[in-house]
């Protein structure tokens, strides 16, 4: 008998069911086996999607019943090559997502002190939507501010999503909130990963992840740290997995003993918030030891630039630190100035090469963590001293030219007050090291959502514009005025005729991008109706839901998001809703955002607030692309139609659109210019939103005919590279990082070629796989990978070379010959940062304590706190207090996602962990009388949730400062409105503080203090 794959999936599956039934002791019905026959092409058909999931991006093969349109199957892909056929738990339950009866069939509307949903028709919901936006836009509209700058401005609604949707609903999201003018517009990247953009930038140029998941298998040694791979990216963890059968170590620091920790060569229990003080102690090691890769460090790093003479740093505080009053957010600021590097008689910043200047950097830079010696570090962080020498000793090993070294982190580094600061200091390991631009290497952000690296590139954050543009201010009243000031600094640094400077082509990105918003308006007519932010004023997420407390919006969108269980100080954000007068929530479930004034606590009758809730497709439902973790722009296809009357988001936006735009048209209002001109009907097929004709958009087109060094491309051409986009409106481009994406030669993202040339195979680049931005290349930085002649400093896995008249391997960071440019071309010098003088808390990290703490004081310093921290001075924080002495934190599980929303609707994953626990040592459990599997309450300043009791010795006490100190943990994953009886418990983030980081504002989720008592 011949057997084909399709064959071989029919008899495995079969097989599979039967003895997954016949274990229980009885055999599968015939429902079961059906669903088997059912994969046959007569019955079915084939399509490729993505996994919605975490940021790897795993391919899916959906099978679609042709009669019903439903699916009946989902199964990874094993012609992907990230994934090769195989999904995680979540992946794998997805067609249980889509087959679900708990997805509402159509709109629900909840009247004012209403105590019921009432199920209402999608043109009802849509119009009245409308009518509440308009009636809201207009009535809080600012075209100037108290200044009275125009900064033509809605100040009365506010939005939270979605890195859950397609990079063409992103995209034309942010087009229509802009529109429409609001600021505060934030979404999941600002509380999961919002503090990896400024410190990968500050240090490379840009903020993403710098290699890919394939490329992990060519490390020599991989550093899971403020991340638990093995659990929270399953299939990313097969890459570390082959590259420990080539011989790489895998080192793990973790609070617990993970399943990434069971499998690591060295783990090493640390407390959590400390993990500056660790790298710190590596900075040094490094130093102290010269195991610093020189030739990397001189000719690709600012290590021999000088600072000037008015930087400094004394106990904890840089030069220029103002302390600010209770009144203002921000508990103070830096003159970032008097950080400034030395300059010579032509403005370039002076270096020596010799490493002997006293105010060089990498001297500096020695000097700053001369304090960080084992035995404090140790002291601090409660980590064994001989464990952080063996990872010290194992991780800098990696300095050596032809090894090479990674670094795995997700929400363990991001949500902190000194977020940035701890993705900085990795940074610079990286790059004393020789890691970044290489094979193996790079600072590597592991990614919580299937698309927030989309959602971010195409700015759902209100300080930026696609292609990370910066958002105006009050303050930069006109298009040039804005112009100028963003490219003043690239122009200074162009001025070395080593340096690219490439965002000195800001011109360009800007125009075409606003040509594309606006078709018909020049730059300036379409500059002007951009919402301008207050100077000196941030927007985040923490911010917004303070506005929201205090009654400034009567507006909201939650699309795609759950805030009520996902945002820091859950509590608050509740009753923030409650002041309200209308809500919008698109999701695929109702959840704990759209139900909160059902919620625990709550009194239906006393709220105000109107809740439309609009049920959207599933990602196997619509078509569209996402980009994973690495860069990987990926096209995935309708399957089964939407279920019931849901609308995948992009036809829900343009159908709002149209009902808002006819609002205008026929009775006018506050600037209608901005929505009167959107481009919305490019967008669309006829009334359907259209994925292809947006994504083309967003890759760009030329406005007219345009001759371009000799060469002539016809007006609608698409632009085929970001090279040629121009400043005088002949371009469009949503966004420049995607212009070569979808081009004439058609869509690269839904490319599925596996060919590469030996080079390419070698390290597994897979260039004709997908897309990746910039311009396909798929490690950024990677000509760092080279010396001056450029000469691969690893030959044996070469990221590129040069071959006499041409790079080859991947497509270069800059096409210029070796010597010709330095190789970090979005940074004005052109180096990768070992100083970094644009962060809000210093160019240097430093350890300072979470925000919460069971300590006074500290080893490093005076200061307890990053002295720049984001905090709300009415709310109060235990600090060394006796009634909150355990430190804690919240982590994932691999059953479940973000707040749950769709993880806990789907039975399988439900089934498999069921509720909320808190996990500690058996030496707290016997301190407190606590037995494993007994219900106990966790106790924060801000409130309680009850959990399941895990002991274990996954948790151990450490001694910290000479005290005992014990931690414990809970899954973030839980919410009161799923499981219906109550049973799963609610959000963690009950607990957790709302204080950020001063450079992001993302919450400090990731530790705080409580206490556990039985119940």
């Amino acid at each position: 008998m011949k057997i084909n794959r399709r064959r071989f999936l029919k008899l495995t599956a079969a097989t599979a069911v039967g003895a997954a039934f016949s274990g229980l002791g009885f055999v599968p019905d015939a429902q079961a086996l059906d669903r088997v026959t059912m994969l046959d092409p007569k019955w079915s058909r084939q399509t490729t999607s993505i996994c919605p999931y975490c940021g790897v991006g795993c391919g899916l093969i959906v099978n679609t019943d042709l009669k019903t349109k439903r699916a009946i199957n989902t199964e990874g892909d094993p012609d992907h090559p990230i994934n090769e056929g195989s999904t995680c738990a979540k992946g794998a339950s997805i067609w249980q997502l889509a087959e679900n009866d708990e997805r509402p069939p159509r709109p629900r509307y909840r009247a004012p002190y209403s105590t019921e949903w009432k199920e209402v028709s999608w043109e009802w919901a849509l119009g009245e939507i409308a009518k509440r936006v308009k009636q809201t836009r207009d009535a809080t509209f600012a075209v100037k501010n108290a200044k009275g700058q125009v900064v033509n401005r809605c100040n009365g609604i506010a939005s939270v999503g979605s890195a859950a949707i397609d990079n063409e609903e992103c995209w034309a999201y942010q087009s229509i909130l802009r529109s429409l003018g609001l600021v505060y517009i934030e979404h999941q990247a600002r509380i999961c990963h919002s503090s990896t953009v400024p410190a990968l930038a500050e240090s490379f140029g840009r903020g993403a992840m710098t290699n890919h998941w394939n490329d992990i298998a060519n490390s020599d040694c991989v550093l899971v740290m403020g991340s638990n791979a093995a659990e929270n990216h399953p299939i990313s963890f097969k890459w570390v997995t082959r590259a420990m059968h080539k011989g790489a170590k895998l080192i793990n620091l973790d609070p617990r003993f993970t399943r990434t920790s069971s499998r690591a060569d060295l783990h090493c229990h640390i407390r959590a918030g400390t993990d500056i003080a660790i790298l710190g102690g590596l900075i040094k090691y490094i130093l102290d030891n010269d195991l610093i890769q020189k030739d990397y460090v001189l000719t690709h790093t600012n290590g021999s630039t000088l600072v000037g003479e008015k930087f400094g740093f004394n106990d904890g505080l840089f030069t220029g630190y103002t302390k600010n009053g209770d009144d203002q957010d921000y508990a103070g600021s830096y003159d970032k100035s008097q950080w400034a590097f030395e300059r010579d008689a032509n403005g370039l910043p002076r270096k020596d090469p010799s490493l002997k200047h006293p105010r060089c950097v990498i001297n500096l830079l020695r000097k700053h963590y001369e304090r960080y010696d084992i035995d404090t570090v140790s002291s601090v962080s409660g980590a064994d001293k001989q464990k952080l020498l063996e990872f010290y000793k194992l991780y800098s090993a990696t300095g050596k030219p032809d090894k090479a070294g990674t670094i795995l982190y997700a929400m363990g580094w991001t949500q902190h007050t000194v977020g940035v600061q701890y993705i900085r200091t990795m940074a610079m390991v990286q790059l004393l090291l020789g890691n970044i631009g290489v094979a193996g290497g790079g600072v590597n952000a592991m990614r919580g959502e299937s698309n927030v690296q989309g959602s971010t590139d195409h700015a759902l954050l209100w300080h930026l514009l696609p292609g990370y543009l910066a958002t105006p201010n009050a303050g930069l009243a006109d298009y040039k005025t804005y112009i100028d000031a963003k490219t003043k600094p690239h122009l200074e640094g162009a001025k070395d005729p080593m340096s690219a400077a490439w965002w000195q082509n800001t011109p360009k990105y800007m125009a075409s991008f606003l040509k594309a918003m606006y078709p018909a308006a020049t730059a300036e007519q379409a500059y002007a109706w951009l919402p301008k932010a207050e100077d000196g004023k941030t927007y985040t997420w923490l911010q917004l839901f303070d506005a929201m407390s205090k009654g400034e919006f009567k507006g909201f969108f939650a699309w795609g998001m759950n805030p009520a269980c996902g945002g820091a100080n859950a509590g608050k954000n509740r009753k923030a809703m409650a002041n309200l007068d209308w809500m919008v929530n698109v999701n695929i479930f109702d959840n704990e955002t759209g139900s909160f004034w059902r919620g625990p606590g709550q009194d239906p009758k006393k709220i105000k607030t109107e809740v439309f809730f609009l049920p959207c497709a599933v990602s196997i439902e619509k078509e569209g692309s996402i980009i994973n973790s690495g860069r990987w722009m990926q096209w995935r296809y309708e399957g089964p139609v939407p279920r019931g009357e849901s609308k995948s988001d992009g036809h829900i936006m343009t159908e709002l659109y149209d009902a808002i735009r006819a609002l205008y048209e026929k009775e006018g209002g506050a600037l209608p210019e901005p929505i009167k001109n959107l481009s919305v009907d490019m967008w669309k097929s006829g009334h359907d939103f259209d994925p292809h004709k947006v994504a083309r958009l967003i890759n760009g087109h030329f406005t007219r005919d345009v001759t371009i060094d000799g060469k002539t491309y016809k007006k609608g051409t698409q632009v085929p590279s970001f090279a040629l986009l121009q400043d005088d409106g002949s371009t469009a481009s949503g966004n420049w990082l995607y212009c070569n994406s979808y081009t004439e030669s058609g869509n690269m993202a839904a490319r599925r070629s596996k060919e590469q040339t030996p080079e390419q195979a070698n390290i597994g680049l897979f260039p004709n796989w997908a897309w990746c931005w910039p311009v396909n290349r798929r490690i950024l930085y990677n000509r760092a990978s080279c010396d001056n002649t450029g000469k691969p400093y690893a030959p044996q896995k070469a990221v590129v070379r040069w071959d006499g008249g041409k790079w080859i391997g991947d497509v270069p960071d800059g096409g210029w010959a070796p010597g010709a440019k330095y190789a970090f071309i979005m940074q004005a010098a052109g180096l990768g940062q070992l100083y970094g003088p644009g962060r809000e808390d210093g160019p240097f990290p430093e350890h300072y304590e979470p925000m919460e703490t069971p300590f006074k004081a500290h080893s490093f310093s005076k200061e307890l706190n990053n002295p720049a921290v984001l905090r709300f001075a009415r709310e109060a924080l235990a600090v060394a207090d006796p009634k909150y002495p355990l430190v804690a934190t919240t982590f994932r599980v691999t059953e479940h996602w973000q707040t749950g929303h769709m993880t806990r609707h789907t039975p399988w994953l439900l089934e498999a962990m069921p509720q909320i626990f808190v996990e500690m040592s058996e030496e707290l459990a016997r301190e407190k009388g606590i037995a494993n599997g007994e219900k106990v309450m966790v106790e924060s300043i801000r409130g309680s949730v009850w959990a399941v009791a895990m002991v274990t010795k996954r948790l151990r006490p450490l001694t910290v400062m000479g005290r005992t100190t014990h931690q414990i943990g809970l899954p973030w994953h839980f919410g009161w409105q799923m499981p219906h009886d109550g049973s799963g418990g609610d959000s963690a983030n009950l607990l957790t503080p709302a204080v950020g980081d001063p450079n992001t504002g993302i919450p400090e989720t990731k530790v705080f203090v409580a206490n556990v008592r039985k119940l």
